[in-house]
């Protein structure tokens, strides 16, 4: 009888142990879980001095390259953020996009950095969100024969995603194709605006190509066209795949300089962009 107790009572200790042990695993497991339901936010910066100064403020980095692109994978108030540095140019972007996509399933999509300035009521240090988003070189030219000269100021848009044919035959593709900025992180973007002490921020619209207009007269017909706000040479491309994707995307662009009312060149504004996005990032995370 008293071997049967004994025995009785090990086992209750045995079963009370292994009953806490899965509590215990159960609970880990929905932590590890909810951990892993966080989707990283991603910033993007084409240049390292519209990156790095935003990866320096990240928690518990960890440097992942893919291609040409390097991740820099941390936190910002205990939540995952990954800044990237893309390279210039829309091909570059758009490749960098959808490779931090398919790789991170991020949350939203901030594309920073420097620009310059086709509004003449802005100037340097002034930041741009991007409201809308438009690709200025995908253009379409006037029928001209030999010897008849060229005429840009006469070229129309051509939207490469409004025809599955040929969109330089097909007259839907004559249009501007806008990517509006995401509501929700814009109102972040608004509801930290006087963070920024170096100059305004504007809503507006950001043109992307891989031109540099140096051109006055060119960057005022952009401006009376297209309605740009400042031109850089990336975040169409990045707007286009975040689209495809259905991943929420912003722009958010610094003038470094503005030919239009003299506005010369200052780097400076490259980590003041990034100070201000830093902010953005942790009003987004807050709500």
């Amino acid at each position: 009888m008293k071997n049967i107790r004994n025995f009785a009572i090990l086992l209750f200790i045995t079963l009370t142990f292994s009953l806490l042990a899965g509590c215990q695993s159960s609970a880990e497991g929905e932590a590890s879980a909810e951990e892993n339901e966080q989707q990283p936010i991603l910033i993007q910066g084409p240049m390292p001095i519209e990156a790095e100064n935003f990866a320096a403020k990240l928690e518990d980095v960890e440097e992942e390259t893919s291609g040409n692109f390097v991740f820099y994978k941390g936190k910002v108030d205990d939540y995952p953020v990954i800044v990237m540095k893309t390279g210039k140019g829309m091909e570059n972007t758009a490749a960098a996009t959808a490779i931090a996509i398919e790789k991170f399933e991020p949350a939203a999509i901030i594309n920073q950095g420097t620009s310059g300035g086709h509004d003449p009521d802005l100037h340097v240090f002034d930041i741009v969100l991007g409201e809308r988003t438009v690709n200025i070189g995908s253009m379409k030219t006037g029928h001209l024969e030999d010897g008849e000269g060229i005429a840009p100021k006469e070229w129309i848009p051509m939207d490469l995603m409004a025809s599955e044919g040929s969109a330089g035959e097909d007259p839907d593709a004559e249009n501007i194709r806008y990517f509006e900025g995401d509501k929700d992180l814009l109102k972040a973007a608004k509801a930290v605006k006087d963070t920024h002490e170096e100059g305004k921020v504007v809503e507006g619209t950001i043109g992307s190509a891989d031109v540099w207009n140096n051109e006055v007269d060119r960057i005022q017909w952009f401006h009376e066209n297209f309605g740009t706000s400042v031109e850089e040479m990336e975040g169409a491309a990045g707007a286009q795949i975040a689209k495809a994707y259905d991943v929420p995307y912003l722009g958010i662009r610094t003038l470094s300089n503005n030919k239009t009312n003299g506005g010369e060149y200052n780097p400076d504004t490259a980590e003041a962009n990034q100070e201000y996005v830093y902010e953005v990032v942790k009003e987004y995370i807050s709500k």
